[in-house]
């Protein structure tokens, strides 16, 4: 193997396994030491940086960092990285001075975004400190799109959304409220520069069996139903629900349900429960709550007697492992469920028929628009999507990744440079050493298990739909939580001429993810470790020769848990600990890692 090339900043970035899952590669190491520091400041403006929306965040995100977190491999259980996440924002000082500031004069470049979600609020996050004029169009009374209509106060108060979207309003964003875009054609016509779409999936799924016309008054679509809820329109619902779907919006339909007059709330699930879409906490939140979580049950009709609805059939269903390794269904039986209302929560799909389809902008067979994954601009130029709107649902942290992606393209191509032309990650590398055994963070291994959040009692919070329900972590919780992360971000900085062969870091190494060896191929060296390297997702690192006897020195990144204690062993210091910092290109290749700090 060539000689790994540790100047190349997706090198390390990829050993940073949760930052490198998050879609907005947020510096969640640093984060988390800001706050073991007690700097909840720092560490929020250090979020606010990539993922926009630390307090939306820290209570919503679908956590895509957690499945990789390095500490899983050790005792099963990831750092609570998302609600780390929301300690600082619930204890940050005043952080308006610290904002950017926003240009008095404009740069004569007028941009208009389509809805005021996560994804528009980003585009305009990035590019009002540049002097655009961002103009959003919002059909609705209120910022946020889906995190304000779909997702329910007791997981996300109104104050924390008013908070963080205002933030970015307030910087003289021209928002328009009540203002659906029902004509493509002619907001292009209004002369903007550049357009970005971020109008999300509006469109809920439709369940078309036996009986749905005639059970449509106690028929309900699971976004509509909850944004009828969030804006006042429905208060109550009968006490005997059927949820139809298993994924995070019937989670929040069927636990909305719980409070507004439901008593019987089943949620029917087609597949078994490790198939679900719904994320594990969701379900375990639902449950905690009696909600009845049916598995295996296919939806076949609804029952109607005397012209009212009475209940549904559904086909329970048998799974069995093909050869291949498919589980196929198998139905074994029908059962009747009674119910008074039913919610589809089955999935959600764009709609534009706002959009003319003679304007330039291509749509697929699915009536989904062509859209660049580089770029995310459609097939007409000046025009951009993100977010939902985009590739159909995802969550909000994608949502806030494809806006700074887009604010790097309108910026761009408002400014005639190729949309193409990305401006490149950079990195910085400063070694943690203070002395011969010391270091600037902390190396020691935390053998705590991971901290349980705390909840509202559950009397509480049935007593009104804005109780939020979980508590955030204590500060005693904090403290042992933040002590769990293993400092992923430094790295073992290793230098061939001062090796002198010793093996002292082989032997002291804990996860014996060292060796030295002869070169060659890649499933060679792999194994030659003592614990071979089966991770092929994570790289090897492979050294120069060694002056000795042009040996390499080899390390498994996967299983390595930056304890640093090669460099404390090493003779001739060619081992350091080195802290590095992932700087991020925003639109005007801002380097927002460089965080304003009290």
């Amino acid at each position: 193997m060539d000689p790994t090339d540790t100047s190349n900043p997706a090198y390390f970035h990829k050993v940073v396994d949760c930052q490198y899952a998050c879609p907005a590669h947020t510096n969640i190491p640093e984060y988390i030491r800001m706050i073991a520091q007690g700097d909840y400041t720092g560490s929020y403006m250090l979020n606010r940086a990539s993922n926009v929306f630390p307090g939306i965040l820290g209570r919503t995100c679908d956590r895509p960092c957690e499945p990789a977190c390095r500490r899983l491999r050790l005792d099963g259980k990831a750092v609570a990285i998302c609600r780390l996440k929301r300690v600082a924002a619930d204890h940050k000082d005043d952080i308006q001075a610290l904002l950017p500031e926003i240009p008095k004069e404009k740069n004569g470049k007028k941009i208009a975004l389509v809805g005021a979600g996560p994804a528009s609020l980003t585009v305009c996050n990035d590019l009002m400190p540049l002097g655009y004029a961002c103009t959003v169009f919002e059909k609705l009374p209120y910022a946020g799109g889906l995190m304000r209509s779909n997702i329910p106060p007791f997981r996300l108060p109104a104050d924390v959304l008013d908070e963080e979207t205002g933030y970015i309003i307030d910087m003289g964003v021209d928002i328009r409220y009540g203002t659906p875009v029902e004509s493509m054609k002619a907001l292009l016509e209004e002369g903007y520069d550049a357009v970005f779409i971020g109008s999300g999936a509006p469109k809920g799924k439709e369940l078309q069996v036996p009986g749905r016309k005639e059970a449509d008054p106690s028929i309900h679509i699971g976004i509509e139903w909850l944004e009828s809820v969030a804006f006042g329109h429905t208060s109550s619902i009968g006490k005997r629900v059927l949820i139809i779907g298993a994924g995070n919006t019937a989670m929040d339909c069927c636990r909305t349900a719980k409070r507004i007059g439901g008593t019987d709330v089943k949620v029917m699930a087609r597949k078994p429960r490790h198939l679900l879409k719904a994320s594990p906490w969701e379900l375990d939140d639902a449950e905690e709550e009696h909600i009845d979580l049916v598995l295996c049950h296919s939806p076949k009709a609804f029952v109607i007697e005397d012209g009212e609805l009475t209940g549904m059939t559904f086909e329970e269903l048998e799974y069995t492992e093909d050869a291949e390794g498919t589980l196929r269904p198998k139905v074994v039986s029908e059962k009747f469920f009674p119910c008074d209302e039913v919610i589809l929560a089955i999935g959600q799909e764009n709609a534009f028929p706002w959009i003319e389809r003679d304007l330039g902008i291509d749509f697929n067979e699915w009536e989904m628009p062509t859209v660049s994954r580089h770029t995310m601009m459609s097939s007409r130029e000046g025009v951009f999507f993100g977010g939902d709107a985009a590739w159909g649902p995802e969550n909000i942290i994608w949502a806030v990744a494809h806006g700074h992606d887009a604010a790097i393209s309108i910026h761009q191509y408002c400014q005639g440079i190729p949309i193409d032309q990305r401006p490149e990650q950079s990195m910085n590398l400063k070694s943690t050493k203070m002395s011969l055994h010391e270091w600037s963070y902390a190396n020691d291994y935390n053998p705590a298990m991971r901290r349980e959040m705390r909840h509202v009692d559950m009397k509480t919070r049935f007593h009104a739909l804005t109780t939020e329900v979980e508590m955030g972590f204590s500060p005693e919780q904090t403290e042992v939580e933040v002590h769990r992360c293993l400092n992923c971000d430094v790295q073992t900085a290793f230098s061939a001429p001062l090796c002198i062969e010793c093996d002292a870091c082989i032997d002291v190494c804990p996860p014996k993810c060292l060796t030295i060896t002869a070169n060659g191929p890649e499933e060679q060296l792999r194994n030659t470790l003592a614990i071979p390297a089966q991770n092929l997702q994570q790289d090897l690192f492979v050294s120069e020769r060694l002056p000795q006897t042009s040996q390499v020195m080899l390390k498994d990144e996967d299983v390595c848990i930056h304890c640093g204690l090669c460099a404390e062993r090493c003779p001739t210091a060619a081992w350091d600990m080195q802290k590095f910092t992932l700087h991020l290109p925003y639109a005007g290749d801002v380097k927002k890692e460089a965080v304003l700090t009290t």
